[in-house]
């Protein structure tokens, strides 16, 4: 699903923020991303999203090296690809179940084709009773497990989530995660990033750690 080969990133003329990096993601698989503060998490994601190129190496995503592929070809892959933000990114002016269906509307699909798949996602995120509030009215746990079913309203073949725990409070955030693992058995390709390294000893996921510009697995 994703192969990295010898990766590197830096912005203009700076240092490399990432180097060296070569490792491949199964479909299927759930990896949990961790490191220092400033060691390149969100960096990495960024490449992921195919929102940054690399300053070196290749990157192959669903089997296609895109590492030189046009932008109309970037963004159509990245309709394969879900991300979920620690600031909810939520549009104020819309309910909930207009925010979770907007990317089906900013593709131009008719709402008769996906209130149902919509509705139903609602319900499964717990947010069935929520689904006329404004974002003002949904408390930090709600907004983000909002913000999850926007980004997996589509059907990604891959989640990516930067810090998505980081707004809530620990049980919050373990029953955010179980949401993560239910998707993830549902066959999306899960990658989260996040700081609270007691949270991870709940699962058994692998974990890629980040330190000194350079990756690492473990378990």
């Amino acid at each position: 699903m994703i192969e990295f080969d010898t990766v590197g990133l830096r912005y203009g003329h700076g240092p490399e923020i990432l180097r060296d990096l070569s490792f491949k993601i199964e479909p299927g698989s759930f990896h949990f991303l961790t490191g220092p503060s400033g060691s390149g998490k969100t960096s990495l994601l960024k490449l992921l999203l195919l929102s940054l190129k690399p300053s070196r190496g290749r990157v192959k995503m669903f089997g296609q090296d895109v590492t030189d592929l046009d932008q109309d070809s970037l963004l159509r892959m990245r309709r394969h690809i879900g991300i979920v933000f620690q600031e909810f990114r939520l549009l104020d002016h819309l309910t909930t179940y207009e925010n979770v269906a907007l990317p089906l509307r900013v593709l131009g699909r008719p709402e008769s084709a996906y209130r149902a798949n919509v509705t139903e996602l609602l319900e499964w995120v717990g947010l069935g009773e929520r689904m006329d509030a404004l974002p003002a009215l949904l408390s930090g746990g709600e907004k983000q497990r909002a913000a999850i079913a926007r980004a997996v309203i589509g059907r990604p073949d891959i989640l990516l989530a930067d810090e998505p725990t980081g707004n809530v409070d620990p049980e919050l955030s373990l029953r955010l995660v179980t949401l993560f693992a239910e998707l993830n058995k549902m066959g999306t390709t899960i990658i989260l990033a996040t700081h609270e390294l007691p949270l991870l000893d709940n699962f058994k996921y692998p974990r890629m750690v980040l330190r000194d510009g350079g990756l690492s697995f473990h378990g």
